[in-house]
């Protein structure tokens, strides 16, 4: 058993002590930097809290959808080639799998922007 806080929660209370205790101390000039770190300690954390589930969960459907095994980077290489071939276009099979692709990656870095869409 992992010891607490874990992980994704020592990342939570790290964002926290940088915004809240050491940006104020920081010259303005230094803010932007700050917020950066701020933000990819929050998409760390939720890749953390999310696992490896939505990886699997592409692959798994790249998979099915190209008809053929291979890692998550290789089916997706497969996947660009055919787009810019245009052997996807129009076709509403691939349209489905890259909205839910593009959704997914942003849940992980920007969730508020889902907000409007009932999506997040």
């Amino acid at each position: 058993m992992r010891e607490q806080p874990d992980g994704a929660a020592l990342l939570a209370i790290a964002r926290e002590v940088l915004r809240k205790a050491l940006l104020p101390l920081l010259p303005p000039e230094r803010a932007y930097e700050v917020l950066m770190i701020a933000n990819a300690m929050s998409i760390a954390e939720r890749q953390l809290k999310n696992g490896e589930q939505a990886e699997r969960e592409e692959c798994d459907a790249l998979q099915e959808f190209l008809g053929h095994e291979g890692d998550l980077a290789a089916l997706n290489r497969d996947l660009g080639i055919k787009i810019r071939t245009g052997e996807m276009d129009n076709n509403t099979d691939a349209q489905r799998l890259l909205r839910r692709g593009v959704v997914q990656r942003v849940r992980e870095s920007a969730p508020k922007a889902l907000l409007p869409y009932g999506m997040a």
